[in-house]
């Protein structure tokens, strides 16, 4: 990720790290489930609110981690755990084309609305796949792109930070997620195609889910 994409990111989330705006595009969390017992991380973790719930569903036993790049929101993330005395939440701040987790560690992972950021989602993904353990799952909602975007949006960092300027097509997205080693893939929500940006992109939210065999 080039710096300017990364200070225009830490700009945006900086500005909506007190807010109590929404910045989900699907129902990652409600569709993985996590369980007792379960360590689950969240890339993108934001404010830190599945890592908080996901906490409490994975028990005393379990374990939920935040992955955040954004300094500001995981300052309001670890205030939040303080606060509800949730000692299995932890927030590790990292880029999540490189994970500081073993491999074959975790049961789940989630993520919302984040992956588009990343210039080299194919490298996410491995990371996923290298820190499930087998028959781990994931399951993501990210932004994707109707068709491919012009090359001054693509390298355009407000637009990478708004959730559209890294959007890829579908087939591109999907074909990112098989480079990373996942074969087995379900799509569980789609939307219809919408408006983003000032560049007014036509973009979807998708969620799909994905096992480690």
């Amino acid at each position: 990720m080039s710096t300017q994409t990364n200070e225009a990111i830490q700009v945006r989330y900086a500005a909506e790290a007190t807010t109590a705006c929404c910045l989900s595009c699907g129902g990652a969390l409600d569709h993985a489930k996590p369980q007792p017992g379960e360590t689950l991380v969240d890339l993108g973790s934001g404010r830190g609110l599945d890592v908080l719930k996901s906490a409490r569903m994975v028990g005393a036993t379990g374990r939920a981690i935040g992955v955040d790049m954004t300094s500001a929101m995981l300052e309001v993330a670890r205030s939040n755990a303080a606060k509800l005395k949730l000692d299995n939440a932890e927030f590790i701040q990292a880029e999540i084309e490189s994970l500081p987790l073993p491999d074959a560690s975790v049961d789940v992972v989630i993520s919302n609305c984040t992956i588009n950021h990343a210039p080299d989602k194919a490298k996410v993904y491995a990371e996923i796949h290298r820190v499930l353990k087998p028959g781990g799952r994931f399951v993501v909602s990210d932004v994707l792109a109707d068709n491919e975007l012009p090359e001054h949006i693509k390298n355009d960092p407000e637009a990478i930070a708004a959730c559209y300027g890294g959007a890829i097509t579908e087939q591109q997205y999907i074909d990112a997620i098989a480079a990373g080693g996942f074969r087995d893939l379900e799509i569980l929500e789609k939307s219809e195609p919408y408006a983003k940006g000032k560049d007014q992109v036509m973009v979807r939210s998708l969620t799909l889910r994905g096992i480690r065999r």
